[in-house]
């Protein structure tokens, strides 16, 4: 197994995670949020998906999907359209609103498809390749790859976490 096959190994559990954390939620399950404040599960799944999108595609030079795949319009947001959630309000928060799980699941299906079909392209010479010189020390794909897997993790992680608590409230 080389590092891509164990990359796309590494997004297909996250992809699983996600499926699994919204299945046959309603929107109001979907925009909770447990104290008031908290970060809501449609918005956990949806800032997860969106820095997938958002930094796969820079590293592979691609358009993201939530612009090429027209799913800024079908989430029709009030949020600017480059938005992925890093450092939102409690407002911005809210304003991720989804009515259908199946939106969010397409969503990051799409987003799963494309960092796959990427990562099959690459040789285990390519994660050596520096991608951002703004950090020291500066940031190859490999190291950059493996921070949206740990990053992901942790918020499908945090949206199953809520889930079991909706389901606990509904028993």
């Amino acid at each position: 197994m080389n590092g891509s096959d164990l990359l796309a190994d590494a997004f297909g559990r996250i992809r699983d995670e996600v499926r699994d954390a919204v299945a046959e939620l309603d929107e109001e399950q979907l925009a909770l949020r447990v104290d008031g404040t908290a970060n809501s599960i449609g918005w956990l799944v949806w800032h997860l998906t969106r820095v997938q999108d958002d930094h796969v595609a820079d590293v592979a030079g691609l358009e993201q999907v939530w612009t090429a795949g027209g799913f800024a319009d079908r989430f029709a947001l009030a949020l600017p359209v480059t938005s992925i959630g890093y450092g939102h309000t409690t407002e911005e928060v809210d304003a991720v609103r989804v009515a259908d799980p199946a939106l969010l699941v397409g969503y990051h299906e799409a987003v799963h498809d494309q960092t796959v079909r990427y990562l099959a392209t690459l040789t285990d010479g390519d994660f050596d390749r520096v991608v951002d010189e703004r950090w020291e020390p500066p940031v190859t794909l490999g190291v950059r790859l493996i921070s949206v897997v740990s990053d992901d993790l942790q918020h499908v992680g945090q949206a199953a976490f809520l889930r079991g608590i909706i389901e606990r409230r509904q028993s």
